[in-house]
């Protein structure tokens, strides 16, 4: 293996690794120790300095050869599609999502599946996973394949895990929730999202997509054929 290629494994491994730690099992015991704000700024130091070694990694790896063709139009196509889906996911995970902290979680949960709930209730998480499964689609390189398997795991272990806190929190508020919602997306009910998910994904895709030439050199989205 490529030295590059391990450190940014080992890299990926600790944010990845702490971040799990310091949601689940190591937050109480933190918490009772530094208070909830010295527990806020320790969780925002590690998950800074923990991401900034990833970036570094990165950059420093070894792109290495690709293993199939990314820029294939299929490929590109069905990148494309994916990040749409995965912006409308993101936005519309900030309407009414029970899984956020702010007050008033469990009155949110007792309204029922709304916009993109209908399709999961992690469409954030998702949305995450969702970006993975597209990178990894156009650019299969050693180091995309290693960041983007540490995006999805923590997204999608992540939110298996979320689940088992909030029903600890809030108990039948979010088993009620559950029973309503799917942890897997069901994206017949993307036509159920609503218009701001819609409108603001679509808007989000567009603008995301445009800086991604901009910033990294690689047309992405529609700009590959328009731009």
């Amino acid at each position: 293996m490529d030295p590059s290629i391990g450190c940014l494994i080992a890299a990926n491994a600790l944010f990845v690794g702490t971040h799990f730690a310091m949601s689940h099992p190591l937050r109480a015991p933190l918490v009772k120790a530094a208070g909830p704000m010295g527990f806020q700024g320790l969780y925002s130091l590690v998950a800074l300095a923990t991401f900034a070694w990833v970036v570094f990694a990165f950059r420093a790896a070894d792109p290495g050869v690709p293993a199939w063709n990314g820029q294939a139009d299929l490929a590109c196509a069905l990148a494309t599609l994916i990040m749409l889906i995965a912006s409308v996911l993101l936005i519309g995970s900030f309407l009414g999502n029970p899984a956020l902290p702010a007050p008033g979680a469990a009155e949110l949960a007792a309204k029922g599946p709304h916009g993109v709930f209908h399709v999961t209730r992690h469409p954030m998480m998702w949305s995450f996973a969702l970006w993975s499964v597209a990178h990894v689609a156009v650019s299969p390189t050693p180091r995309v394949i290693v960041l983007s398997i540490a995006i999805g795991v923590l997204a999608l272990v992540g939110a298996r895990m979320q689940d088992g806190k909030k029903e600890a929190l809030m108990g039948p508020a979010w088993r009620e929730w559950e029973s309503k919602t799917s942890y897997w997306p069901r994206l017949g009910a993307l036509a159920q999202a609503g218009a701001v998910p819609w409108l603001g994904g679509l808007a989000l895709w567009l603008a995301a997509t445009w800086a991604h030439g901009w910033l990294i050199g690689m047309a992405a989205g529609v700009w590959r054929w328009v731009g």
